[in-house]
């Protein structure tokens, strides 16, 4: 297997709603649009889906019961290119209709982050690495 992520699908209860914060609120690019039954928005290099939550919980199997609430022991993460980035976006995600789970704040391994969720309350870390570097399309090397 290649080590890469394509898409990274995330069930929804109301596809609608999460289209127009990811879209419109916090600016990804997508041309879903209203009465779509799945939304995808480039990522340079990966792909976010949105999806209702009980239909990926079906495709998955019929055994499946969705979480809908609390954490679920995973994060993802928009890294930035400075420390005052990190408080910009988390203000952005909050206009956006995201919730503020942690203010950014500097961190034990020398940077800076905070977290939101978004309105299905996936959790995001936003932060900046004093030593990141990124390239030219701004993605972080690792």
């Amino acid at each position: 297997m290649e080590s890469r992520i394509n898409i990274i699908t995330l069930g929804v209860r109301d596809l609608s709603r999460s289209i127009r914060f990811y879209r419109d609120g916090l600016g990804f690019e997508s041309k879903a649009k209203e009465g779509d039954d799945i939304a995808f928005f480039g990522l340079n290099g990966t792909a976010l889906a949105l999806y209702p939550l009980d239909k990926l919980a079906e495709d998955i199997g019929p055994e499946i019961q969705p979480q809908t609430s609390g954490f679920c022991g995973i994060t993802i993460a928009h890294n930035v290119q400075s420390k005052e980035k990190v408080s910009e976006v988390l203000s952005l995600a909050e206009k956006s209709g995201g919730i503020i789970v942690k203010q950014a704040q500097d961190v034990f391994w020398g940077g800076h982050s905070g977290y939101f969720s978004d309105p299905d309350g996936y959790y995001w870390e936003v932060a900046w690495a004093p030593n990141a570097i990124f390239d030219e399309k701004g993605n972080i090397e690792f």
